[in-house]
């Protein structure tokens, strides 16, 4: 089993910057990768970024392109988004999630337990 302790989530203005981490625990070396998803109230789940353990190969969602950034350091076990450039259309509540490069795409076989964010216009 792996367990994911999301943290740094919180509200912020439209343009501002927030910082999320994830604290991966347990049996770690048994995943490829990390990544993100969210979700918006009254909407689906959907990717947001993610790496390879390894390599450090990202990956990111159309939406978040150029403003958000994935990071992981290995020795600590924790994954990490920069988000900036928010907009109120990132409001959301992000998870952080472990499994299989490619399967992050659109699962995984681990969930972290939520971070709100929460951008305000």
């Amino acid at each position: 089993q792996v367990q994911l302790v999301e943290s740094g989530g919180g509200l912020v203005q439209a343009g501002g910057s927030l910082r999320l981490s994830c604290a991966a625990s347990g049996r770690t070396f048994s995943t490829q990768a990390m990544g993100w998803f969210r979700q918006a109230p009254g909407k689906e789940r959907e990717f947001v970024a993610r790496i390879r353990w390894s390599t450090g190969t990202t990956f990111y969602a159309d939406s978040v392109k150029g403003r958000f950034t994935i990071a992981r350091d290995n020795a600590e076990n924790t994954v990490y988004l920069q988000m900036n450039s928010l907009k109120p259309e990132d409001t959301a509540v992000y998870y952080c999630a472990a499994g299989g490069y490619y399967m992050l795409r659109t699962t995984a076989d681990y969930w972290g337990q939520g971070t709100q964010v929460t951008v305000s216009s």
